[in-house]
C-alpha cells in the first residue's frame, strides 16, 4: 500500500498588489466619508495641525544648528571667494573673484575682480553698479533676479515668513539631497508664494532651498534652487563654503568660498554708493 506524503505548505510573504493598494485606499476613503461631517473636518484639522507642528520643529532645529540667537542677531556677514559660471551645464572658462557683504534686511554689496574695482549695490529695492566710469542703475532683470533670491532666502523664510501667523507650514517628509538624508519643509505665504527648504536629518543644517517664479514674458514657471555644502565653523557659526545655484535644475553658478566673516565693523559710508564711486575713481 502506497503512503501519500504531504509536502509542507510554504509560507510566502504577503505582498499587496497595485490593485490591492487601490482597493484599500478606496475602502479607507469610504470609511472617512462615512464619518459625520464634523468628525471628518476635525480629523483633517488635527492632521494639518500635527503636520505644521512637525514642520516648525524641523525649522526650529535648523535655526539652532545655524547658531540660534547668534545667527538671528547677526549684524552682517562677508563671503570671499570665486565664482564659476555655467551654460547648459558646461563651465565657462576661468573664475571671477568676489567679496560679498550682506546686512539684514536689505543691504547687499558685491565687489568683483582682484582689484575690487567693479561693485554692485542692492539697497532696498534698487540696484547700482559702480566702476571707474562712475555709477549707473543696474539693468532691471539683474535687479529683479537678485531681489527674488533675497525675498526667498532662508534668512527671509525664518525672520519674516515664519513669524507671520498666515504662513502655512507643510512637512513633506524625508528624501535624499546630494547623498544626504534630508527633511523637507515648504512655507507658503499669505501671498501664495512658496519656499521649500531641505535640511540634513542628522546635522539639521540646510542643504537646499527652492522656489518657483513665473516668467513675465513667457508666463511659464521657473525653479530657482541653491544647494549648500562643505560647512565650516566660523566664530561659532556654521558657514557653507560651497554654494551651487540652479535654474530649472540646471547648474548656472558655483560659488567656491575661501573666507567667511561675521559682524565686521564696517566704515560709516560703506553702503553709500556715491562714496564708493569717489573711491573707485580716485584709484584710477
Amino acid at each position: 500500500m502506497q503512503v501519500l506524503r504531504l509536502r509542507p505548505l510554504r509560507r510566502t510573504p504577503l505582498r499587496m498588489t497595485a490593485m490591492g493598494r487601490r482597493v484599500l485606499a478606496v475602502a479607507l476613503a469610504l470609511v472617512v466619508l462615512s464619518m459625520p461631517q464634523a468628525t471628518r473636518t476635525q480629523t483633517a484639522e488635527d492632521a494639518a495641525a500635527q503636520n505644521a507642528k512637525q514642520a516648525r520643529a524641523a525649522l526650529d532645529a535648523m535655526v539652532q544648528a545655524l547658531g540660534g540667537v547668534a545667527w538671528l542677531n547677526m549684524r552682517n556677514q562677508m563671503r570671499q571667494g570665486h565664482i564659476a559660471a555655467f551654460f547648459h551645464g558646461q563651465a565657462d572658462m576661468g573664475t571671477t573673484d568676489f567679496w560679498e557683504f550682506h546686512s539684514w534686511p536689505d543691504q547687499d554689496r558685491i565687489e568683483f575682480t582682484k582689484h575690487r574695482d567693479v561693485l554692485q549695490f542692492f539697497l532696498g529695492r534698487e540696484g547700482w553698479e559702480v566702476t571707474y566710469r562712475g555709477k549707473k542703475a543696474l539693468p532691471k532683470d539683474i535687479v529683479e533676479d537678485f531681489l527674488r533670491r533675497r525675498d526667498h532666502s532662508i534668512e527671509t523664510a525664518v525672520k519674516v515668513w515664519l513669524k507671520d501667523p498666515k504662513t502655512i507650514l507643510i512637512y513633506e517628509g524625508q528624501r535624499m539631497v546630494e547623498r544626504h538624508l534630508a527633511e523637507q519643509v515648504t512655507l507658503i505665504s499669505a501671498q501664495n508664494e512658496a519656499i521649500t527648504i531641505s535640511m540634513d536629518k542628522q546635522t539639521h543644517l540646510p542643504l537646499r532651498r527652492d522656489f518657483q517664479w513665473r516668467d513675465p514674458v513667457y508666463k511659464d514657471k521657473n525653479t530657482d534652487g541653491e544647494e549648500y555644502d562643505d560647512y565650516h565653523m566660523v566664530d561659532g557659526l556654521p558657514a557653507a563654503y560651497s554654494i551651487t545655484r540652479f535654474n530649472n535644475d540646471e547648474v548656472i553658478r558655483q560659488y567656491y568660498i575661501d573666507r567667511v566673516e561675521y559682524n565686521r565693523d564696517l566704515p560709516g559710508d560703506f553702503w553709500d554708493v556715491d562714496a564708493a564711486t569717489r573711491r573707485i575713481k580716485k584709484k584710477k
